[in-house]
């Protein structure tokens, strides 16, 4: 089993908390992670460009000349793609861009991001993170003291707390979600995570089975 130093709100450990060899000490597979981010990405991609074919585009109900004796050629419609203002014949339509993997593979792919976490000493863990009202500065004191200087991280609660949230979201690159909101992308993006002990909890009841 894996094992963490735990940190007080201060910034001091005071202790080494054992973690599920299930969720934290999984087999790294890099292209798992791959997929998993591409999918959740590709998932986030509108496909809302869209082009009007013949039927779509407004006039053009009657034969604009008829059809012989005018010297011009043959035309039933000014819908039609070769006039200027026509359909279009091909053009893109909405698209619907995402890649669905089986919920047990992106299970996989969160435990083995998380035990890459955990091999570059990137997870840190709060013995709690309470804060009695919004601080900014206090959240920022306590990422300096774990040493965290302008580097991306994801902060992990067991539940909502409006507090810490406000306290974090002025920081530059920092996050804060829920534990049962985690995804491989957060996971990836951000070069460390601190998360609180509830929130371990949290994660590793989701993720172990």
């Amino acid at each position: 089993m894996p094992k963490v130093t735990v940190f007080d709100q201060g910034g001091n450990e005071i202790e080494e908390m054992q973690l599920s060899a299930d969720v934290f000490a999984v087999e790294v597979n890099p292209g798992l992670i791959h997929e998993a981010v591409k999918a959740q990405l590709e998932a986030k991609r509108l496909g809302t460009v869209s082009t009007k074919t013949r039927s779509e585009v407004k006039g053009g109900g009657r034969k604009p000349w008829r059809q012989k004796g005018t010297g011009r050629a043959r035309h039933g419609s000014i819908r039609s793609p070769i006039w200027v203002g026509g359909g279009i014949t091909f053009g893109p339509k909405p698209k619907d861009y995402r890649n669905r993997l089986p919920k047990k593979v992106k299970r996989q792919a969160i435990r083995a991001a998380l035990t890459a976490k955990v091999e570059a000493g990137r997870l840190l863990i709060l013995d709690n993170l309470e804060l009695e009202k919004p601080k900014t500065k206090e959240m920022d004191a306590l990422l300096k003291k774990l040493e965290i200087n302008g580097e991306k991280v994801l902060i992990l609660t067991g539940e909502k707390d409006d507090n810490i949230y406000k306290s974090a979201r002025n920081i530059p690159g920092t996050k804060i979600l829920i534990a049962r909101a985690l995804n491989i992308f957060d996971i990836v993006n951000n070069e460390y995570i601190i998360a609180t002990k509830e929130a371990v909890s949290r994660m590793e009841e989701v993720y172990a089975s």
